[in-house]
């Protein structure tokens, strides 16, 4: 890839965890960050811990679950006159104790709404931004996905709470309002929510290659680090799982992947020539070994359903309130 002094990545969710480490490592190559964060102080805090020098990051402010903070947060992104190199969707809420949705702005639940939703409507509205700088080596779309949202994988079969399953999108179609709050409108499951969430991304990843890569030469893939077993994701888990889960991804499976590995991968994906393949889910394993090398993992037969794809994609347009005529602009 050829280097130019002004590379930049947007990268949502960068106040913490994988977000914050991919920043880190994207401005140790030079590149200038976008921290896309709905808390700015807290953005500003962590890059100053994390070492990421002042001239290679602005901060912006952008709230996922709602889709007027998205509209605004590009506005704002367009107005700092930088090219877009590449976007990281990488913020995501897990909330696996609630007994009840939370609701966003627009009164989806919210797991769904900022996991996915949010980041549907940004990557759209995007699009054109990221076609200008496929001339530069650039241009590409990074979506962090997971292994609990891959039944091609062992996390992904476990049927706690259950597996990931859009079903036939019956919460979509009947507009994802209460008292509906799953996308495939079965009764609410926080933890599934959010497989679903991620199994949507992963699914919008491939439509979108599937779409636009070949107009416009932009990259899109998803990635699974990695068993990010200590990231601020779990903040919301029970005591106990935060304390266990980390020693049985080191000591059992021998998954687990430090914050700071992780954001190295991802740097890897946005920056490297040796991922320029459009249309891949990149993965390291799930067994984590110095040196490991990333392959292109198989994602599920749900995952790569085009017919369950093209419809979610269609439902998910009405619900974000993107005209037909704005998927195109790129091409």
């Amino acid at each position: 890839m050829t280097s130019h002094p002004d590379q930049t990545a947007v990268i949502t969710g960068a106040s913490s965890g994988v977000g914050l480490w991919a920043a880190k490592a994207l401005a140790d190559r030079g590149w200038h960050i976008v921290m896309a964060c709905r808390d700015l102080a807290k953005a500003h805090a962590a890059a100053a811990a994390t070492g990421i020098a002042a001239d290679r990051h602005s901060v912006l402010h952008l709230d996922l679950a709602d889709l007027d903070s998205v509209e605004a947060f590009v506005t704002a992104l367009r107005k700092l006159g930088r090219p877009l190199d590449a976007l990281v969707l990488n913020a995501a809420v897990y909330m696996p104790r609630l007994e009840a949705p939370m609701r966003s702005a627009q009164g989806y639940e919210l797991a769904v709404a900022t996991n996915y939703l949010g980041h549907f409507l940004l990557a759209n509205r995007l699009l054109p931004d990221l076609h200008a700088t496929v001339g530069r080596g650039t241009g590409r779309l990074v979506t962090l996905g997971t292994v609990t949202a891959n039944s091609e994988e062992f996390g992904g079969k476990i049927p706690i709470p259950a597996p990931a399953d859009l079903g036939e999108l019956a919460g979509f179609e009947s507009g994802f309002k209460p008292p509906v709050a799953m996308i495939d409108g079965k009764p609410f499951k926080p933890g599934k929510a959010y497989k679903d969430s991620k199994l949507a991304l992963m699914m919008m990843s491939r439509e979108l290659h599937g779409r636009f890569h070949a107009a416009t030469g932009i990259v899109f893939c998803t990635l699974y680090p990695g068993c990010v077993a200590e990231t601020p994701l779990f903040r919301h888990a029970p005591p106990a799982f935060q304390r266990i889960f980390p020693w049985f991804q080191k000591n059992i499976t021998k998954g687990y992947v430090s914050q700071p590995l992780s954001g190295d991968r991802v740097a890897q994906v946005v920056a490297d020539p040796g991922f320029t393949r459009s249309g891949v889910h990149w993965s390291w394993g799930n067994r984590q070994k110095p040196g490991a090398q990333p392959f292109a993992q198989p994602l599920s037969a749900k995952a790569e359903n085009a017919r369950r794809s093209a419809r979610l994609w269609d439902l998910s347009a009405g619900l974000v309130g993107l005209p037909a005529l704005a998927l195109v602009e790129a091409a």
